[in-house]
């Protein structure tokens, strides 16, 4: 992240915390600051272990309500995949995933097609579509090269018109838990 980048988030930071009346406080800054600075779709753990190294008193349930609060927030994304610890994103735009189902590293994919997949007709009564993302679930480059001892599923076939000659890639689609006052563009149900 660019240091111009990180300096309109921290001002982002700061705005949305007056905005809901809560206090700057050391450790939340520092936890942000944390954030800012990884690529790698952290768990609450790794960003603990990287906030003590700045601040040495922090505790584990501090770091869970600070990016409970961050997430309601709308200053990172929190997804989940099942079997693996919940994992927070600083990347607030649209965006998708890669999913090593061996390590369960997360690997951002920045593709404009998986932009525009049409959004299934629902029953807005039951269920109203905010957003979404698509997970391709699979194996990281460096899980690939050891051996394999578990057998690998059926693989399922692409979504209608996201062919590009990667037709056996599964896609699989989860939610990002985002604030509800984030907006997002794409069509409506």
């Amino acid at each position: 992240m660019s240091s111009m980048e990180k300096q309109r988030r921290m001002d982002h930071f700061f705005a949305a915390h007056r905005q809901a009346g809560l206090p700057v406080t050391t450790q939340r800054r520092s936890v942000f600051e944390v954030i800012l600075t990884r690529e790698d779709h952290p768990t609450t753990e790794q960003l603990y272990r990287a906030a003590r190294d700045q601040l040495p008193q922090i505790s584990r349930m501090t770091v869970h309500r600070i990016l409970g609060t961050f997430v309601s927030l709308g200053l990172v994304g929190k997804t989940c995949h099942p079997g693996s610890a919940a994992r927070f994103d600083a990347k607030l735009h649209q965006h998708h995933h890669l999913v090593c189902l061996d390590c369960g590293r997360i690997i951002d994919v920045e593709d404009p097609r998986l932009n525009s997949i049409p959004w299934p007709n629902v029953d807005p009564t039951e269920f109203r579509i905010e957003d979404y993302r698509v997970h391709f679930r699979g194996r990281c480059a460096d899980c690939a090269r050891k051996p394999s001892v578990r057998k690998r599923r059926p693989k399922a076939q692409p979504a209608s018109g996201l062919s590009d000659g990667h037709e056996n890639a599964p896609i699989h689609t989860n939610i990002i838990q985002r604030s509800t006052n984030h907006k997002t563009k794409g069509p409506r149900v």
